[in-house]
């Protein structure tokens, strides 16, 4: 799947996902509203029956031979219809009733009290039914009927309001989810970028040497033997296999690094231990190609970390910096513990790096221009140190310029 395909389908997830949430918080609220006005149509039904009860007692105590009917008929109720029965269900007023409102006057009769819903094509109609008895000792049943209205009429205009607000949202979701899909892709898109770099310039740097075994191999076999001519093929391809190898090395190095398979340990170790076992192994290189390997400040430096890795990190840079630094000229190592930070400091008087340069210098297989002339490599060496520097919480900082280049890598304190 293009990374293209992937952004419409994950904004297509985004907007479909805010739609589900938007149906379904509108569908709450729609419930929500239709429970909320059933019961405020309940409670107002409830007031109306008391209302003709209290009306039902005001006129008998104010008129002795007054009609429990003329209470129900002087009161007014907007969208109520008022309805009085005697102890067995009959209707007074009105003289007569549907029969639904009379079947439940007899259940209040029974009962106390009924509420009933009955549900017809247009519209749904609620009832409240209570049974009481005035100071003489009657017993009427008071009904009081109303019409639930449409929750689509009656909140039209806030369904459509929240309907709008919903298409404008969807269309804000899916426009802010494709911003959003393109940066949460970018690391993907980036991280494929490299990995096609990376092989690409994997296949480039190990296809020189494995061109040269085999031109040599073919040589060799191609001519008489002769003890002159075979031993240089075979120093020739001794050398190249030993620079194939270490490709292959530091390739397997970073490869089980990201994937997090390489063994570690951290234990307290001093840098000053470490420092001066890579210093003993990069005197070798140094002598053969005529660079002066000095030691400068060396103090007790303790870290927590991993001494294989360090000892490999401070090498790594004490072979960059000997490499790039033409004869006579100086390296110089120190080891310092100042102010908090544990730090080994490697510095030379070598071509320098330019300053447009500096900030790829840690990518796998990078070299520098000046570099590939001046000295041989696949360009790993600064992926690995950096990768081991990080797993330590270490900071690599570097700086130079034309007269050489000044390595400073911090550690935290060791505990």
């Amino acid at each position: 799947m293009t990374l293209g395909r992937l952004r419409v389908r994950l904004t297509l997830w985004y907007a479909g996902t805010f739609a589900v949430i938007l149906l379904l918080l509108g569908a709450g609220i729609f419930v929500a509203i239709g429970i909320q006005v059933s019961r405020r149509l309940d409670a107002s039904l409830l007031a109306a029956t008391s209302a003709v009860v209290r009306a039902t007692h005001d006129l008998e105590a104010e008129r002795a031979s007054g009609r429990a009917a003329d209470a129900v008929e002087e009161l007014r109720i907007p969208d109520r219809a008022l309805y009085l029965f005697d102890s067995s269900a009959r209707p007074i007023t009105p003289p007569s009733a549907d029969d639904w409102i009379a079947a439940a006057a007899k259940v209040a009769a029974r009962a106390g009290h009924a509420d009933t819903v009955r549900a017809t094509d247009n519209h749904e109609l609620r009832l409240h039914a209570e049974r009481f008895v005035t100071p003489s000792g009657a017993t009427y049943i008071a009904a009081a009927v109303a019409e639930r209205p449409a929750i689509v009429d009656q909140y039209a205009w806030l369904i459509g309001t929240f309907g709008a607000a919903a298409l404008i949202a969807i269309v804000l979701v899916v426009l802010g989810g494709f911003l959003l899909a393109r940066q949460s892709t970018a690391p993907v898109e980036r991280s494929m970028e490299q990995m096609r770099r990376f092989m690409a310039d994997a296949a480039h740097e190990l296809r020189t040497p494995v061109a040269i075994l085999r031109a040599r191999s073919e040589v060799a076999l191609a001519h008489p033997r002769d003890p002159a001519g075979d031993a240089a093929a075979f120093q020739t391809i001794e050398r190249e296999a030993e620079r194939l190898g270490s490709i292959v090395g530091d390739l397997l190095t970073l490869a089980r690094a990201d994937a997090g398979e390489l063994p570690v340990v951290r234990e307290s170790i001093y840098l000053d231990d470490v420092a001066s076992q890579a210093v003993e192994a990069a005197r070798a290189l140094a002598e053969q190609k005529g660079v002066i390997l000095e030691v400068g400040a060396f103090e007790e430096a303790k870290v927590l970390g991993d001494p294989n890795l360090t000892r490999r990190l401070v090498l790594i840079v004490l072979d960059n910096a000997i490499k790039y630094t033409p004869a006579k000229g100086n390296v110089r190592l120190d080891v310092m513990a100042r102010d908090g930070r544990r730090s080994v400091i490697v510095s030379d008087t070598g071509i320098g790096i330019p300053g447009d340069q500096l900030p790829r210098i840690f990518e796998r297989f990078y070299r520098g221009e000046s570099a590939r002339r001046h000295a041989e490599g696949a360009g790993l060496g600064l992926a690995i140190a950096q990768w081991i520097a990080d797993f330590h919480g270490a900071r690599i900082a570097v700086t130079s310029q034309s007269g050489g280049t000044r390595v400073q890598i911090d550690f935290p304190e060791g505990v």
